[in-house]
């Protein structure tokens, strides 16, 4: 007998799992290890947070208008800008992975700039290591085995960004404290889109609140023109 499950309802739940905190994709084994979850559940993920067949809003060649919120105004083209410099080491798996998430490029390398200015081997006092920082729990949930490795790490934080891109429903300053202090941290202050972050800023730590600048600065600079 086939039985259906509400996407919704599956969306939700899933959803409850990460903004609690917990990591959907490791389970504990009998003597504490973690192991790689896969199959039924993967495949559910997969579909109800990172079709990258659909489009988010801001990726589609659309301006944002974050400057209404005292935010620079980050017009998204969906490519970079040239750029010959040291920073461009990484610019074509950036672009990869943003046509493979629904990211715009820009976005990307902008949280790259900022979380590691452009050093794959970056290891924060916290231990997030890599491009983008991911934490060693974040990372194996994400599928990255070596986070040093440019391709695996950028991938999984485009994958990362990309969810919570969709699950704040585009609004990407929400996102983006989302990436930066969490989503749990985020949801339980009862910021839900980027209104929210504009009218309670100052609920943010420091920290999140100079990240959102620093990354939306950064993407403005790396977009292509349009």
């Amino acid at each position: 007998m086939n039985v259906s499950t509400d996407p919704r309802i599956m969306k939700q739940m899933l959803l409850a799992q990460w903004t609690t905190e917990l990591n959907p994709l490791i389970s504990k084994s009998a003597d504490g290890q973690n192991n790689d979850i896969s199959g039924l559940f993967q495949l559910l993920l997969n579909q109800v947070t990172f079709d990258s067949s659909s489009s988010l809003t801001g990726v589609d060649g659309t301006t944002q208008g974050l400057s209404t919120l005292g935010m620079p105004n980050v017009s998204w083209s969906g490519v970079l800008g040239a750029d010959s410099g040291s920073s461009s080491a990484y610019d074509s798996l950036i672009s990869a992975a943003g046509a493979k998430y629904g990211v715009d490029p820009a976005l990307i390398k902008g949280v790259i700039q900022s979380e590691s200015s452009f050093r794959s081997d970056a290891v924060s006092s916290v231990g997030a290591k890599g491009l983008m920082q991911l934490m060693d729990d974040t990372a194996r949930g994400l599928g990255v085995s070596d986070s040093f490795d440019p391709a695996q790490n950028i991938d999984g934080g485009t994958r990362f960004l990309s969810y919570l891109l969709r699950k704040y429903e585009g609004n990407v300053q929400t996102a983006l404290a989302a990436y930066n202090a969490g989503p749990g941290r985020v949801d339980r202050l009862g910021i839900a889109n980027d209104a929210d972050v504009a009218n309670r800023m100052n609920e943010l730590p420091d920290e999140t609140q100079h990240y959102i600048r620093k990354v939306l600065d950064a993407a403005s600079h790396w977009g292509a023109s349009v």
